[in-house]
């Protein structure tokens, strides 16, 4: 709840914080992947921790390598995942594949990552949806 927010927030800007044990295994806990996807299909997976927090109106920050956007294309998709998902890409040319999440590489959120999908000449990736399987056999029936 709100103690954990404040656990998570609450360090001065500009401060050297040491990181205790303690503290390390609560942000690990807490870590969520984001799942990044380009039209000529590279995606990678990044720690939601790469990512600061901005206000509204905030500058923002790169997602990708921009210097590689002609090999890997702009960006398609962005979203939280978790190890269990799948994702689901769709291409204009209308080819569909099905990839687990837990398959594609870790990365930095300033580099180009891997092939998750080998577009055709000409083809780019236009739809990227995340697919939960349930957490047990009761939820499924």
């Amino acid at each position: 709840g709100e103690e954990e927010e404040i656990a998570l927030t609450n360090e001065e800007v500009g401060e050297e914080a040491e990181l205790s044990d303690e503290r390390y295994e609560f942000l690990k806990a807490h870590e969520q992947l984001v799942l990044t996807v380009t039209e000529y299909g590279y995606g990678k997976r990044s720690s939601s921790y790469d990512f600061r927090l901005t206000g509204r109106g905030g500058k923002g920050i790169r997602a990708t390598d921009v210097s590689k956007t002609a090999e890997i294309g702009r960006l398609v998709a962005t979203f939280p995942v978790g190890n269990d998902d799948q994702i689901m890409l769709v291409s204009d040319g209308g080819t569909v594949i099905r990839v687990p999440v837990n398959g594609i590489r870790f990365a930095s959120r300033a580099t180009k990552g891997v092939t998750i999908f080998n577009t055709a000449e000409g083809e780019k990736v236009v739809s990227v949806e995340r697919i939960s399987e349930p957490q047990s056999d009761e939820e499924a029936e």
